[in-house]
């Protein structure tokens, strides 16, 4: 019944002309987060975080008087990051190394923030452009929001290296050989609103 009524407010917000602006506050709970890391081998880990906080803020398009997304934010909580793949120690250690000072220093920076400044409409949703923050170092991210029911899908990349990342990165090391692990980490998300 929650998604429905997410699904029906969804569609009146985007084709209703009259609505100037509506704000959709994040179903926190039901919202993933999924992350993928590789390594030179081909071989991978795979996990997970949680939302602490988000909203997406619909205004309309003066050009096609369409509702598009004109701002949003969303708040990740670092402390929260998962390996997926592994079970009992093994797990536990590459959780515990991920947030190390030799990856997110997730003591230090208990959050991540994405924010969205802009979009365009494309036909199976909208290309957004806006900030990822990490360690508090920000840099700009532009991803497609695909509609689904009840909110929408994402799938983005993010260079961490960019970040202050450097365990093993070859932006930083020579000569790693089978140890380096890609600059370039993987995000999906499926965002729910209430």
């Amino acid at each position: 019944m929650k998604i429905l009524k997410t699904f029906i407010f969804f569609n009146i917000a985007i084709f209703s002309l009259s609505a100037q602006e509506t704000t959709m506050l994040i179903d926190a709970e039901s919202s993933s987060l999924n992350w993928i890391g590789k390594k030179i081998t081909n071989s991978q880990h795979n996990g997970s975080l949680k939302f602490i906080s988000g909203d997406l803020t619909m205004c309309s398009d003066q050009k096609t008087s369409k509702m598009s997304i004109c701002k949003g934010s969303f708040v990740v909580d670092m402390t929260t990051l998962l390996v997926e793949d592994l079970s009992g120690s093994s797990k536990q250690r590459l959780e515990g190394h991920l947030k190390s000072d030799d990856f997110f220093s997730v003591d230090k920076h208990k959050k991540s923030f994405l924010t969205i400044n802009s979009s365009k409409i494309i036909e199976s949703g909208f290309l957004v452009k806006g900030s990822l923050t990490i360690k508090d170092i920000t840099h700009p991210i532009e991803f497609e929001l695909i509609r689904s029911p009840g909110g929408f899908t994402a799938n983005m990349i993010f260079d961490r290296s960019k970040y202050d990342v450097k365990y093993n990165s070859g932006s930083f090391f020579e000569n790693l050989g089978d140890r380096l692990i890609l600059d370039d980490i993987e995000l999906s998300a499926d965002l729910y609103f209430q």
